[in-house]
């Protein structure tokens, strides 16, 4: 099978420092890849190894596409002018038109992140493929492409036609750094660089207008003895009109 796996290489909004005035502060923000990534990755090498297929890398923003290529794909292709603003919809309309560009695909592997929450079924959608998310893993046996997912407290197996497109859902952290050996060998591999120009695709690219917090009353805080702070906080309430 040819297997594409989507990632993304980014910065981490953990790392964030959101100011008193609302603006964010990327500065000590570390690179690194989407939550789910890691778990894509190793599911689309398990589904390439069950059918002597191959698997390549598919990116889209300005992020570093070797990521894949320095863990054993073949090779990448990155969609680098995307917008970083878009929506979940326009973000599976840029991959869909990446996908076809590609041409023949057996399988779309990509993180069911809850960052990216929704993106792998309108992907599908674009496509017109059948999907699957919130895998736990995914593999091809005896030809077929079989996945599996947790339904409450079991384990439920599922039989996939082809193509399709399935959603990765780490439970743990996967991700292997890769050594001197591997990053030698991702700078020997092709990554192509598309444009939107040349997949057809022209979205709207929103434009920031800056961050700022939500207007919010200040806390109050009831000190004293249980039966006066009880007190203070009924005449409170009845002020506020709750009461």
């Amino acid at each position: 099978m040819r297997v594409v796996v989507v990632y993304k290489w980014a910065r981490n909004p953990t790392d964030a420092l959101v100011r008193s005035d609302g603006s964010i502060d990327w500065r000590n923000a570390r690179m690194t890849a989407g939550e789910d990534d890691p778990a894509a990755l190793a599911a689309a090498f398990a589904i390439a190894a069950g059918s002597d297929g191959e698997v390549l890398g598919l990116t889209i923003g300005d992020g570093d596409a070797s990521w894949a290529l320095a863990r054993g794909v073949e090779q990448a292709w990155s969609v680098a002018d995307a917008p970083s603003l878009v929506d979940n919809a326009a973000t599976a309309a840029i991959l869909a038109a990446a996908v076809r560009h590609l041409g023949e695909v057996d399988v779309v592997v990509i993180g069911d992140s809850r960052q990216d929450a929704g993106v792998p079924v309108a992907l599908a959608g674009e496509l017109g493929w059948p999907a699957l998310v919130g895998l736990t893993s995914a593999a091809t046996v005896d030809g077929r492409l079989q996945a599996t997912r947790k339904v409450g407290g079991a384990a439920q197996t599922v039989l996939l036609p082809t193509p399709a497109v399935v959603g990765i859902a780490a439970e743990a952290d996967v991700d292997r750094a890769p050594g001197m050996k591997e990053l030698l060998a991702a700078r020997k591999r092709p990554l192509t660089r598309l444009s939107l120009a040349e997949l057809g695709v022209a979205p709207d690219d929103p434009e920031s207008l800056g961050c700022a917090k939500p207007d919010s009353t200040p806390a109050r805080v009831f000190a004293g003895e249980p039966a006066e702070t009880a007190a203070q906080l009924v005449a409170a309430l009845r002020s506020e009109g709750v009461l």
